[in-house]
């Protein structure tokens, strides 16, 4: 198996058995279609800090083999951290922590019939040697944060922006206190 790396424009792509990918920072991955409205609030995040991703709708399920074979080529394409997002049975996250050695994140979906319980204790109820870090039913925000932090780890430039934006949050929180000992809770 060979592989090489092309460097066009500001994109890195590195061919690999055939094809040709661009290199990419984070995965997001969902198991369906209807995971999507949840799992964009990590694509915006990530869009925010500048960071390069992929997004992919591939179900351990319902295409095994093409679900395994992405997440085995991740490695080799630069991935620094996967956010897998999955309802029900919630395997995806799982599947994708086994098959390489790249940081998971699950994000548990909320499912009709078990309001998203299901998918949480699929997600981190992992066994020994197969870790994937989870966040809230739904917190696909907060997965696109953690791999930031991930990323920051080895880039000051994403620390910078991490810390800006964590100062943001406490602006906001700050602004509000305000109004509220302005006008009180009756006008707030």
């Amino acid at each position: 198996v060979s592989a090489f790396l092309l460097n066009r424009s500001s994109d890195l792509f590195i061919f690999w058995e055939g094809k040709m990918e661009k290199n990419i920072d984070v995965a997001i991955i969902m198991g369906s279609d209807s995971d999507l409205p949840i799992m964009k609030d990590s694509a915006k995040f990530l869009d925010n800090m500048g960071i390069s991703y992929e997004m992919k709708i591939l179900s351990v399920h319902r295409c095994p083999d093409e679900a395994i074979d992405y997440a085995k080529n991740l490695k080799n394409r630069g991935v620094k951290a996967i956010i897998a997002g999955a309802g029900g049975a919630a395997h995806l996250p799982g599947i994708f922590a086994a098959v390489n050695t790249c940081p998971v994140i699950g994000v548990p979906i909320h499912s009709k019939a078990l309001n998203g319980i299901d998918s949480l204790y699929s997600i981190v109820q992992m066994p020994s040697g197969i870790p994937v870090a989870t966040v809230a039913i739904n917190g696909a925000k907060n997965a696109a944060i953690l791999a930031t932090q991930i990323i920051g780890v080895s880039n000051e430039d994403i620390r910078n922006k991490l810390a800006d934006f964590k100062a943001g949050l406490k602006d906001a929180v700050m602004e509000k206190d305000a109004k509220l000992q302005d006008v009180g809770y009756e006008n707030y």
